[in-house]
């Protein structure tokens, strides 16, 4: 049982519901696909996967925030160094302060090895001295790091439908490749997605092997030059993410029925940015691809729809 440790003082940090809310009003803020998906959930379980995705986007921030930008290298390294010391703390049950207290309350509903947190943690690491990736053997570790260990923190807080785990003859299903597999489809989306913010801050997350394939050279892609070529190597990357997403899609079956239609939703969702991109004509340089709310409220029954096969 997780709890705060005596030389925490109970009474310094939010209560549990504050602390909660405070995460839910992170997560609307700042991944409202996502958190629309959340929001077909039982409360119990939207509640743990706000707590989760405010430690993923905490630990994201010591890397991506503004402030970290002007941040030397060292520094960084050793902000890195500290989180992974809390957090194997609070593995430990040491509280904090409120992340760390609904982080608490959520392992102890849901426990789930520490080894995801500190493979997340890693792949920032990765983002100190690594802004480009010859290949993408290489990328999708990085890809596994920073956001196929999310499926693997999440798949307990899912659960799985007890069709699958209550006959004397059934074998528990391993949701875990397909949780991976969706992080990895989620972050492939981001980089396609990003490829024109991520140049202004000296990154390339594209793969060496592909650029050269396609002949589209890195000073085309820091001028953000639209050419035929450009269009034949996203539409190759488009392809290589939605295979990753078709990966995920046999994993979601075997989740518990109240986990099934959020997930479908999300995935469907997040997937269809990859056809924004599609429609703007492969211009990540000067349009954002997301989509729309109505897009979204209008896919949900669909997703419901889908949710219900096994």
């Amino acid at each position: 049982m997780l709890a705060a440790t005596p030389a925490t003082s109970t009474a310094l940090l939010p209560s549990l519901e504050e602390a909660y809310d405070q995460c839910r009003q992170e997560t609307a803020q700042w991944a409202k696909t996502f958190y629309l998906g959340t929001l077909l959930m039982p409360a119990a379980k939207r509640r743990a996967i706000w707590a989760i995705y405010v430690w993923c986007r905490r630990t994201d921030e010591l890397m991506d925030s503004p402030q970290a930008q002007d941040l030397p290298v060292a520094q960084l390294a050793e902000r890195l160094d500290r989180w992974e010391e809390r957090t194997r703390a609070l593995f430990a049950g040491q509280v904090k302060d409120g992340l760390d207290r609904v982080m608490a309350d959520t392992l102890e509903r849901y426990p789930q090895p520490l080894q995801p947190y500190l493979d997340m943690i890693e792949g920032q690491r990765m983002d100190l001295f690594q802004h480009r990736y010859a290949t993408f053997s290489d990328l999708k570790l990085y890809c596994y790091r920073v956001a196929g260990t999310v499926g693997l923190m999440t798949q307990e807080v899912m659960g799985l439908d007890p069709a699958y785990t209550t006959a004397p003859w059934s074998e528990r299903p391993d949701t875990s490749q397909a949780a991976v597999a969706l992080g990895i489809a989620n972050q492939l989306t981001n980089i396609l997605r990003d490829v024109g913010e991520d140049r202004g801050r000296g990154r390339i997350y594209l793969p060496q092997e592909d650029l050269n394939k396609f002949g589209y050279s890195e000073t085309d892609l820091m001028a953000g030059h639209l050419s035929e070529n450009w269009r034949a190597l996203m539409r190759f990357q488009l392809q290589r993410a939605r295979d990753w997403f078709a990966r995920s899609e046999e994993g979601v079956r075997w989740l518990a029925p109240d986990a099934r239609w959020p997930v479908w939703a999300s995935l469907r969702l997040y997937r269809g940015i990859l056809d924004v991109i599609e429609r703007h004509d492969y211009d990540v340089f000067n349009k954002r691809a997301y989509v729309p709310r109505v897009g979204k409220l209008l896919d949900l029954p669909l997703s419901f729809v889908i949710a219900q096969a096994r």
